[in-house]
């Protein structure tokens, strides 16, 4: 595998992932060419939406934690003490918009 690009994906594009048909597709599509990462707590923040949303959505939570788990072997886990280091450069760029981004 030739790694051209390297892509962050926040909570939001997993829960589209899991409940979506595009995203998931784009990421098939394209994870042997593309390295894509997600923050440890994006993870833990789909992983608790999930039940919502797929109630609203009258599906099945247990499912989508299942494809949940099955994005972990596209989108690599980044654990907090590689990226924590960056956090107040981070905000103070995000300032302007969501801090909590």
């Amino acid at each position: 595998m030739i790694v051209l690009k390297r892509v962050v994906l926040d909570a939001n594009i997993l829960l589209r992932g899991v409940f979506g048909v595009q995203a998931l597709r784009l990421l098939e599509t394209y994870e042997d060419i593309v390295a894509f990462y997600s923050p440890d707590i994006c993870f833990k923040d789909a992983h608790r939406y999930i039940p919502e949303l797929a109630a609203r959505r009258s599906f099945d939570p247990a499912a989508g934690l299942l494809v949940l788990e099955q994005l972990e072997r596209i989108v690599q886990q980044v654990d907090r003490s590689l990226y924590g280091v960056h956090e107040e450069t981070a905000r103070a760029r995000i300032s302007p918009r969501d801090a909590e981004d």
